[in-house]
């Protein structure tokens, strides 16, 4: 699958998700959950135009108890591992270490 839709790995994983489980009143969560989305679908474009398919490694909006929007970055270790050595060759290092 090369697209941002249909089925794979993430199916439905894009909703809003709190990490406490709780909604708070008062909090908008919908907000950073939007600028969640747009980060996230800029990732997968990213992703998509470095040769990875979605159905193997994907970004996804969440949001925090706070109401502030989360990316997370998931996906098989194998294709982690892939997208880690193209980081590391971007930078220019293969140390396999955070600089």
């Amino acid at each position: 699958m090369n697209g941002i839709e249909g089925e794979g790995l993430y199916d439905g994983l894009d909703a809003v998700e709190l990490d406490g489980g709780l909604w708070l009143p008062g909090v908008d969560y919908v907000s950073g959950w939007r600028e969640a989305r747009a980060a996230a679908d800029r990732l997968n474009r990213a992703l998509l135009a470095a040769g990875f398919e979605l159905s193997d490694l994907r970004a996804n909006a969440s949001t925090a108890g706070d109401g502030r929007g989360v990316v997370r970055l998931a996906g098989w270790p194998t294709v982690a591992d892939r997208l880690a050595r193209c980081l590391e060759r971007a930078v220019g290092d293969d140390s396999g270490g955070a600089s």
